[in-house]
Formats: structure tokens, C-alpha cells, sequence
């Protein structure tokens, strides 16, 4: 148990973790702003307004670019520099370091917001950003690795909690893949060429994509998992030992996984063999996760019935449990000569972009936003319960109307007629794909509506005065 001046944050930096926090709703409100309005796009063209800035192509990374690296980074950024601190109870190494990280962050967001739709991109996947902006990334991110690690290796405890494990590991590797996948030959102010060329260029692209999604987008959130459940059931983690297991099983298997994206290209067939055995046994440590998230609740299951907070934490790991079901599943090339360049890749993508990393996210958010801004709870519960609902129904919505369009795309684009000519065209496959993507349209509303409720509610609980709402102290 902490003293009273540890546990209302005297001791800690608070304010970069209240920063970061509250820039995490802005940017998740106008990346999945985006992701509607190019979601409507497939339904209604003219939504482009003839405009270049406004197609669907130039918009489309603009989306990845601002849910993954604005909304999910920032997340990842507030929860590791609060986590860091109140695990290894000692203030946050180098402020000003730490400041310079969230002020650079944000110029880093603003110039992928104007370069994306003016058409300055390398044109690789989740790495569109021009190497000006490149080299700042990897600036940030170093001073980013320095306060982290610097702050556990000042700390006043003896152990280091699993969560940092999971965070260190995410915030080392993404910057060797970045800096790796990033080396370019620039050759004016906006145009590079990548170091690399054919079938090593996608090999590497993909190394860095899957390991995006790997540590990125899974290890970095696993570590907001390890401490966040807990916090919130009020119940250890279920296992320990589970914990660095996995931990250990996941970063020696994630990094193998990338050349799935590759199935039946000119990457060598060995490669392609590596990359689906490796994503198959990926699935035992992704699990071990989840398990072990899940039965933290053990002793505390009474408690999803009254607390909206929790129950996006335990929803997001079922989804999480789902989509690392159905990865290691479409790696198989067999699975994969149905599902590949289909709808159903976009579906499994946001059952974990949706499902697993917005609603840990989320509840992540709403446990940590009244602890920083000195509050027993959010302003509203019943607000939180409704976001939950919206986004839970919004996530559903979204990954069956895709599941079930690119298994119908698979199967349209592979049905041949006797004499061996193709049975559909690609306009009839597009066709028929229609009403599913009116259905993600408003899927993607439903989520967008929540993270405008969200956005509300901590508005609220900033303004509050203490007084207003019922002091609960920190453990």
C-alpha cells in the first residue's frame, strides 16, 4: 500500500501521463472519423468531393496512420509512463526528455496529417511517412527508450512488474524495426526510394507491418493488460509464472511471423513456409495471455455486472483471444488462397484493432483518467456502460458483415464454369459486397458515436471539482 502523497500522484509525474491521456481521445475521435468517412466512401464515390486530398487512397493511410500511431501510441505512451512510475515507485527520469516525447509526438501527427492527403508517401504499409519525418520518429522514439528505461533502472523496488517487460520490449523493438524498414535514399525534401528492392524490400516491409501489429499493437497493449486488469478487478494476476512465459514464448515468436502477408508472391516458398509454421505456434503463447488476463478475475466475476470499466478490459481480451485464433488460421497458405486480398483480412484486422487494442484502450483510459485528475470515478458510469454497448455492437457489426464478404469475394473470385473461364467478374464480386460494407459503415458509427460519449465524459470529469464526485482512494 502507498502513502497518501504517493497514491494522488504528489511524488509522480502526472501531468505528461494527463497529456498524453487526454490527446489519446482527440486523435482516436479524428482517426476513426476518417475510417467512417472512408467507409462511406465504398458506398458513395462521390464523397470524395472530385477532390485529390479526399479519395479514398490518400485518406486510407491517413486512417492506419492516425488510429495506430496517434490514438494507439498515445495510449501506449500515457499508460507505459504511468505504469513505469507507480510499479517501480519513483518519479519519471529525465522530465524534459519526457516532454520533448508527447511535444514531438503530436508535430509528428500533424505532419502525417498534411503530408498523407497532399500524396508524400513511400507507399509501404503502416511506413507511408516520408524520411524527414522518419528520422524525427526515431528521434522521439530513442528519448522515449531513455526515460522509460532510465526510470527502471532508478527504481526503489527490487523486482520489475511484467507489465514493464512487456512495454520495454515493444518500445526496443519497434524502434529497430522502424529505423530498419525505414532506410531510404531521399532524393528531394518529399520523394525517397528504399534501400531495399523486390522481393527483399516486401520481405522487410512485412517483417516490420506484422511486428507493427506484434509489438506495436499487441506486446505494448499486453503491458496495459498486465496492469490495468488487475487494478481494476482488484485481484493479482492470475499467474506469475504464466505471465514471463509468455512474455518470452511471444517476443521469440512474433518477429518470425511476417511473411504470411506473402503467401503465394515472389517471396521464396521457404520463407512463406517459415512465416505460416511460426504464426501456428504463435498461437499458444497469445493465448497464455489471454487466459491469464481472463482468470484474474477469478474470485471477482460478481464484478462485470456492475463496473462498465472492467468489462471493456475482459471484453477486449476475448476479442484479443479471437483474433490470435484467427491469424495463426488465415496464415495456413491453404486458408490463405481463400481469404487473401479478401474483405475477411480487413474483418480479422479490426476485430483486434476494434475489439483488442481500442477497448483495452479504453478501459485502460477510464480507469486511469479520475486517478490523474484527482477523482474517485468518471463523471458518468452510465455514460461508460452506453460506450461499452456502442462499441461492443460496433466492433460485431463490423468484423461479421467483412467475415462474411470475403469469404463470399474468396469464393467468387476462385468459382470457375466447365470450360475453366471464371464463373464472376470482379465488378459482380463488388457487387454483391455492397450491403456488408453499408453494414461496417455502420459498425464504424456505432464506435465513432462511443468515442464522441468517451470524449464527453472526460471533458466532464476534468472540469469536476473534487467535491462533486465521492472520493474512493487509490490503493
Amino acid at each position: 500500500m502507498m502513502n497518501h502523497s504517493q497514491s494522488t500522484g504528489a511524488d509522480y509525474n502526472y501531468t505528461i501521463v494527463r497529456q498524453f491521456a487526454l490527446t489519446t481521445v482527440l486523435w482516436g475521435i479524428v482517426g476513426m472519423s476518417v475510417g467512417v468517412l472512408i467507409a462511406a466512401q465504398l458506398i458513395w464515390p462521390q464523397l470524395n468531393f472530385d477532390t485529390p486530398w479526399l479519395t479514398y487512397s490518400r485518406l486510407r493511410p491517413l486512417h492506419t496512420n492516425a488510429v495506430i500511431f496517434a490514438f494507439g501510441t498515445s495510449a501506449l505512451f500515457a499508460t507505459s509512463y504511468y505504469v513505469v512510475q507507480r510499479t517501480c515507485q519513483i518519479r519519471l527520469f529525465a522530465p524534459k526528455l519526457a516532454a520533448f516525447t508527447f511535444w514531438g509526438w503530436q508535430a509528428v501527427i500533424i505532419a502525417a496529417a498534411i503530408t498523407l492527403p497532399m500524396g508524400f508517401t513511400q507507399g509501404k504499409e503502416y511506413a507511408e511517412l516520408e524520411w524527414p519525418i522518419d528520422i524525427a520518429i526515431a528521434i522521439i522514439w530513442v528519448s522515449y527508450a531513455i526515460v522509460f528505461f532510465g526510470t527502471i533502472a532508478k527504481r526503489t523496488t527490487s523486482h520489475i512488474y511484467v507489465a514493464n517487460w512487456f512495454f520495454g520490449a515493444f518500445i526496443i523493438t519497434v524502434a529497430v524495426l522502424h529505423i530498419v524498414n525505414s532506410m531510404a535514399v531521399p532524393v528531394s525534401l518529399f520523394k525517397s526510394y528504399s534501400l531495399y528492392s523486390g522481393a527483399v524490400d516486401a520481405m522487410v516491409q512485412w517483417w516490420y507491418g506484422h511486428n507493427a501489429v506484434g509489438f506495436l499493437l499487441t506486446a505494448g497493449f499486453l503491458g496495459m493488460m498486465y496492469y490495468f486488469v488487475p487494478k481494476q478487478a482488484g485481484r493479482p494476476v492470475y499467474s506469475y509464472r504464466l505471465s514471463i512465459v509468455h512474455f518470452w514464448a511471444l517476443i521469440a515468436l512474433y518477429i518470425w511471423a511476417g511473411p504470411h502477408h506473402l503467401h503465394y508472391t515472389a517471396l521464396p516458398d521457404w520463407t512463406q513456409s517459415l512465416g505460416m509454421v511460426m504464426s501456428l505456434i504463435l498461437f499458444a503463447p497469445s493465448w497464455g495471455g489471454m487466459i491469464n488476463g481472463i482468470m484474474t478475475l477469478s474470485g471477482a466475476w460478481h464484478k462485470l455486472r456492475t463496473d462498465p470499466v472492467l468489462r471493456f478490459l475482459v471484453v477486449s481480451l476475448s476479442f484479443y483471444g479471437m483474433s490470435t485464433f484467427e491469424g495463426p488460421m488465415m496464415a495456413i497458405k491453404t486458408v490463405n488462397a481463400l481469404s487473401h486480398y479478401t474483405d475477411w483480412t480487413i474483418g480479422h484486422v479490426h476485430s483486434g484493432a476494434l475489439g483488442w487494442v481500442a477497448m483495452v484502450s479504453i478501459g485502460s483510459l477510464y480507469h486511469l483518467i479520475p486517478v490523474l485528475f484527482g477523482h474517485g470515478r468518471m463523471y458518468s458510469m452510465k455514460l461508460v456502460n452506453v460506450h461499452f454497448w456502442l462499441a461492443t455492437i460496433g466492433t460485431v457489426l463490423y468484423i461479421v458483415s467483412m467475415w462474411i464478404s470475403g469469404v463470399m469475394q474468396g469464393l467468387m473470385w476462385r468459382a470457375v464454369n466447365s470450360d475453366g473461364t471464371l464463373t464472376y467478374s470482379f465488378v459482380e464480386s463488388l457487387e454483391a459486397s455492397y450491403p456488408f460494407y453499408f453494414v461496417r459503415f455502420i459498425g464504424g458509427c456505432f464506435f465513432l458515436t462511443g468515442m464522441f460519449i468517451m470524449a464527453y465524459n472526460v471533458i466532464k470529469t476534468v472540469k469536476a471539482s473534487k467535491d462533486s464526485l465521492p472520493a474512493i482512494a487509490e490503493a
